[in-house]
């Protein structure tokens, strides 16, 4: 149990964590990746190479520790933390492991002068107190996914019944379950884990569902990255007909049901799990404006199905930037239904003008952290509640504001 010197020692350490709290993670990765097989798998290697991941950590434990007296402060990461967890199956026996690694790098990076014992102790106490709130609510969490009609606890497996280029960088794999039973009716926005062995070497990552539930399969669209180890191994390797391990839909950024106006703004590969939002909202007859930004339409992964809709549907209205000039795709996209088209990086102004009349909507953004930087800012800009914009991040959870 933490007690209230234990707090105010944790506390005391918020000055510390702000000019070198990188640095502590950067250290404690390195530390755990390079001694401990058992947890490796949980990490995306790439996140490692890039900071993402020390950068993600270092800002969770910074809320943490300002947050230690009132953890409701620390908002929606907890959900971000736990539902990610989930999706990679992050089990009891794994946090005794990381605690461990913690405290180590604590002692190792601030020197025994400053992380003395009873700063460890207090830091121990912390942890132990968050860890016990995480494995409760993922407990909880596997065992609801284990009970829902088409749900199941651990890995499933699923066949590859289609695998289907989108772009020339984005495929979409079509997953029916090997046992023939029913799909859990997950929700709009939600992602699944996959469980590879590339190389020899176990792998486990997210991936966002990319179709509305059905109730028989699941899909998922995935971009190849320069460096992903899984995602040119999906691309390169898997084909029709093979099977992968699958841990059970998760997730905490999902559609609304209210009937307020929605818009989605994505870029990228970032459309994919607004497409299942799409074809929810659609169903509901809800006004829709999709913002989707790319490099060029030929990089746009559904595009076609997304004019094709929009042709279907008077409600849905969409609105396509391309970095790259594309006059003559503009001109075939402008010939379609509620389309319209501009060229050049988005800027607030474009994307501003873009939204509709009335403000009073429902608000879903993802992509590249500066794309959702902007998006955040002409929404709020816009006069759109903030409790009505909702976003959520590829890899680690982190902050817009980091």
């Amino acid at each position: 149990m933490l007690n209230e010197r234990q707090r105010a020692i944790v506390k005391s350490t918020v000055p510390l964590l702000e000019a070198g709290g990188e640095a502590l993670t950067t250290h404690f990765y390195q530390l755990m990746l390079s001694e401990n097989e058992a947890v490796q798998p949980l990490f995306n290697s790439v996140h490692q190479q890039t900071g993402a991941q020390p950068r993600a950590l270092a800002r969770s434990v910074l809320m943490y520790a300002k947050h230690i007296d009132d953890l409701s402060g620390l908002g929606d990461l907890p959900a971000q933390i736990i539902h990610k967890h989930v999706s990679l199956q992050v089990q009891p026996e794994h946090y005794p492991i990381v605690g461990a690694y913690l405290l180590r790098a604590i002692r190792e990076v601030l020197g025994a002068e400053i992380a003395t014992d009873e700063v460890i102790d207090a830091w121990g106490a912390a942890y132990g107190q968050l860890a016990d709130i995480l494995i409760g609510a993922e407990k909880s969490m596997y065992a609801d996914n284990a009970q829902l009609e088409g749900g199941w606890a651990g890995v499933r497996r699923f066949v590859v019944a289609r695998k289907q280029a989108e772009t020339a960088e984005i495929t979409s794999f079509t997953l029916h379950p090997e046992d023939g039973g029913k799909v859990v009716a997950y929700q709009a926005g939600q992602f699944i884990g996959l469980r590879l062995l590339v190389n020899g070497k176990e792998q486990r990552r997210n991936y966002s569902l990319s179709q509305v539930a059905d109730g028989r399969s699941l899909r998922i669209s995935v971009k190849r990255e320069a460096q992903g180890v899984v995602s040119s191994h999906l691309h390169m390797q898997v084909r029709e007909g093979d099977v992968l391990e699958v841990f059970a839909p998760a997730g905490h950024f999902t559609l609304d049901d209210s009937d307020k106006p929605l818009v989605l703004l994505a870029a990228g590969v970032g459309i994919t799990p607004l497409m299942a939002m799409l074809e929810k909202a659609l169903a509901a007859q809800r006004p829709t404006t999709l913002i989707h930004c790319t490099r060029s339409p030929a990089l746009q992964a559904f595009r076609t199905q997304l004019i094709e809709l929009a042709a279907q549907h008077s409600h849905l209205q969409l609105r396509f930037s391309y970095e790259q000039e594309a006059a003559t795709h503009e001109a075939a996209a402008q010939d379609a239904q509620g389309v319209q088209v501009a060229t050049g990086m988005p800027d607030a102004a474009l994307l501003q003008s873009w939204l509709p009349a009335q403000r009073d909507v429902q608000a879903y953004f993802l992509g590249p952290v500066g794309f959702m930087r902007l998006a955040q800012t002409v929404l709020r800009d816009a006069g759109v509640p903030k409790a009505q914009s909702h976003y959520e991040f590829f890899g680690p959870a982190q902050a817009l504001a980091a």
